[in-house]
């Protein structure tokens, strides 16, 4: 199989490049540049690449001749600007981005005459968020109070007009969010934020300690994508499916920041940051219920593991041991973990 991946030079598309890779899979991928320490970078993963095609998704033209020089049987559509504060900063390349770039691709492979199937990568922010302690379903309504969150309700919402409008490749839609794991350089999220500063005897900076989210492992979300595309290739899924954590993952900021700082020790610590900051919903929480009993899914890992596989994978990168060799050591691991006894996998 084939696997085409946007966005393969950000976080989660270099961990999922090397994930089917590692299974035996061919794999390509159409993004921007990776960010300086990327993981794509320090792991080497251009190598591991049938095309390695550097465009920018709002560019229909180039994404279309993605497609037709890549001949991809499958696509994972991960392409994004993916941060809250960032869509405030910019909220025009965030909607760009996030929807026309989602029409493009979406487009791009309506005229493929080779895609077989797609999973469009939306995120958990897109429901109207009610601040309801029990986790939204697929079938709640979408909604969006940010710029960020906003573009990914109607790249969802798009992608379901589409596939209802157009014969195009079987489809479906993940959703998912607050994924930790090695490798992730991006700024203003919580767990790279964090270990910058401690790795700099800084004291760490948090915005809302006490808001609530769902915290995930990179390997367990991109499981579930896996095991989602899995089921559309054999014609048994289309639709949303949420990706995420039990309510025992439920975790707040805070409490994630403190168990970071222990694991890493050396004095680590972190303060609120003074001083009014730009919206961002005070609990968001998932409900996977439908991954688990229709795919067979569940999280290998609880929250507290996720953290610990985090800072273990940074210290290590820093003390010298090669990104890739932890990679694939985790992703070995992973494979073989039992489930965390609070999960009851489904049979």
């Amino acid at each position: 199989m084939h696997y085409l991946i946007t966005g393969h030079t950000g976080f989660k598309g270099a961990w999922l490049t090397l994930m089917l890779h590692e299974q035996g899979h061919e794999v390509s991928g159409i993004a921007l540049n990776p960010e300086p320490g990327a993981l794509f970078e320090v792991a080497k993963l251009k190598s591991l690449l049938v095309h390695d095609v550097r465009g920018d998704i709002r560019d229909a033209g180039a994404v279309a001749r993605a497609f037709t020089k890549i001949k991809p049987d499958a696509v994972f559509h991960l392409a994004a600007q993916p941060l809250v504060l960032e869509s405030y900063r910019n909220p025009r390349l965030t909607i760009e981005t996030n929807v026309m770039g989602t029409f493009n691709v979406l487009e791009a492979a309506l005229r493929a005459c080779s895609v077989r199937a797609q999973v469009v990568i939306t995120t958990d922010k897109v429901y109207r968020n009610l601040h309801q302690v029990a986790g939204y379903v697929e079938g709640d309504a979408l909604g969006g109070h940010d710029p960020y969150s906003s573009s990914k309700a109607m790249a969802d919402l798009l992608t379901q007009s589409w596939v209802s409008s157009f014969d195009g490749p079987p489809t479906a839609i993940a959703r998912a969010g607050n994924v930790i794991g090695g490798g992730d350089v991006c700024k203003d999220r919580l767990l790279p934020d964090l270990l910058r500063a401690f790795a700099e005897g800084r004291l760490a900076q948090i915005r809302y300690p006490d808001a609530v989210r769902p915290w995930q492992h990179v390997l367990d979300c991109l499981n579930g994508y896996t095991m989602l595309m899995d089921a559309v290739i054999a014609g048994k899924a289309t639709g949303s499916w949420n990706f995420g954590p039990g309510s025992e993952n439920f975790i707040t900021v805070g409490a994630v920041a403190d168990l970071a700082a222990q694991i890493w020790s050396e004095g680590a610590a972190w303060e609120e940051t003074a001083g009014v900051h730009p919206y961002e919903a005070e609990i968001l929480a998932l409900d996977a219920s439908k991954a688990r009993m229709d795919l067979g899914w569940y999280d290998h890992l609880t929250y507290r593991n996720a953290v610990e596989w985090t800072i273990h994978w940074e210290r290590d990168f820093r003390e010298g041991t090669d990104a890739r060799t932890l990679c694939t050591a985790q992703l070995g691991d992973f494979v073989n973990a039992s489930p965390p006894e609070s999960h009851c996998q489904p049979k």
